[in-house]
């Protein structure tokens, strides 16, 4: 294999792993701003009856946490009508650093991804379009599994993963935002994350093989 060939190949490789990348933290960040997944999960789950609150205020207080963790701002977290303890507001912030990091992580490798694609033009080699895809389906098949295995079990190991300390943990009593945040609301969220990246992967699966089959017709 000669020095350039190889050198197609693993930036193929790279582009490929980019787009990935870029397809995981779109995913996560449009499932984290997509309210009417929570608004509907507000009936769906009997928020109201669990949590003893009206969904005018239910709404009000998800929305503030949503605003908080928006990639720009940079306002402390204040809940119209819930309570906060120090801890609470450690995990949030906590929280809210990983949420900008896949933000930013969306925003960097956008330009990357569509440098990628004014290649492909130039190149006309697709092989990175399909890499993506397929980087993209492994994880979430695997984690797919997990969660319909046990999910508890997978919320409990992730948070103990992320978050070097136990606020994770909340008192009703002390952060009663807690209450309108039930854990199956969060599985919700990771089969939406997955939802989204799965189709994205078969989107791109699709792509590649179609301009390959274009590219050696027209030869």
């Amino acid at each position: 294999m000669t020095q350039n060939r190889l050198f197609h190949h693993l930036l193929q490789v790279l582009l490929g792993l980019i787009l990935c990348l870029f397809i995981i933290s779109v995913s996560v960040t449009v499932t984290l701003n997509f309210r009417p997944l929570y608004y509907a999960d507000i009936h769906l789950l009997n928020i109201r009856e669990t949590s003893g609150r009206n969904e005018e205020d239910i709404r009000a207080n998800y929305d503030a946490l949503i605003d908080y963790n928006s990639l720009f701002n940079h306002e402390p977290l204040s809940f119209p009508t819930c309570t906060m303890s120090e801890s609470g507001r450690i995990h949030f912030e906590e929280v809210k650093r990983i949420f900008d990091l896949f933000g930013w992580m969306a925003v960097i490798t956008l330009p990357l991804v569509i440098g990628g694609v004014i290649l492909t033009r130039i190149w006309h080699r697709y092989l990175w379009i399909g890499l993506a895809g397929i980087f993209s389906i492994i994880l979430p098949v695997l984690l797919g599994i997990m969660i319909a295995v046990n999910w508890n079990y997978v919320f409990v190991t992730f948070h103990q993963l992320v978050f070097n300390n136990d606020y994770w943990i909340f008192d009703e009593t002390t952060d009663p935002v807690i209450t309108i945040l039930p854990d199956t609301f969060f599985m919700h969220c990771a089969l939406m994350i997955f939802a989204l990246i799965i189709a994205c992967s078969i989107l791109c699966l699709f792509i590649c093989r179609y301009l390959s089959r274009k590219r050696k017709n027209n030869k």
